[in-house]
């Protein structure tokens, strides 16, 4: 994919549709090209560009790209692209389809992007402690290190 046009294609969207910042659009390039890689390791025999990628393996990668790429920072690093659904994804995709940037089958629609996940399932629920307070793994393996004084 050339950066250049790619660049002047994200430039031309965000002057018509301001909702979401550059990054989230080289974000989202990023996670479709972690979730082609992916899925043709899992589907050997098939050569690169041969792999279509659904709304939902899309948002799948991207889960996963952004856990691996952010961590537990996640929330912040989309909320700060004024990224906050899956819809908003699915937005980002389809704007990216009109600029001829990305491609689509026929039955690719935006609707395969809402209701995909909720965020707070994603991004925040996978770097929670299971039980708060004396039950708190991470907690008692502190107070097990402190030694206890008399």
């Amino acid at each position: 994919m050339n950066n250049d046009h790619f660049n002047a294609a994200v430039d031309a969207i965000i002057a018509e549709d301001p909702r979401f910042e550059r990054d989230a659009y080289l974000f989202v390039r990023d996670a479709l090209e972690f979730t082609t890689k992916r899925l043709q390791k899992q589907q050997s025999g098939k050569l690169p560009g041969e792999c279509h990628v659904s709304g939902t393996q899309l948002l799948e990668g991207l889960r996963l790209f952004a856990l691996e790429q952010y961590g537990p920072m996640v929330p912040t690093v989309l909320d700060h692209w004024r990224v906050r659904s899956c819809e908003d994804i699915g937005a980002i995709v389809f704007n990216l389809i009109e600029a001829r940037e990305f491609g689509k089958a026929d039955g690719d629609t935006i609707e395969d992007f809402r209701g995909g996940y909720s965020f707070q399932d994603a991004f925040v629920k996978p770097f929670r402690s299971p039980r708060k307070g004396v039950g708190d793994p991470i907690r008692r393996r502190r107070q097990d290190s402190v030694p206890k004084t008399a």
